[in-house]
């Protein structure tokens, strides 16, 4: 029973961190942002306080728990 929900929630993990993935922007800003320097902007600065920044924490809270969920299942 306890297998079965853990996996459950571990699938349904995987599926979130699929979409937060997809979800987040770019990092590749090509030779226009080597020369620009587009860290110098307000979402730079600010970018923790941002949608871009939640997706971050919230890819790293689930990356954490998928290897977390993934060692759990192991063992069991």
């Amino acid at each position: 029973m306890l297998k079965t929900i853990i996996t459950i929630l571990f699938v349904l993990i995987c599926i979130a961190l699929i979409v937060i993935v997809l979800l987040q922007e770019s990092k590749q800003r090509g030779l226009s942002g080597a020369i620009g320097g587009g860290a110098d902007t307000y979402w730079g600065k600010h970018k923790g306080r941002s949608m871009e920044g939640a997706l971050e924490t919230f890819t790293k809270v689930a990356a954490i728990a998928f290897l977390v969920l993934a060692l759990v299942l192991n063992i069991l």
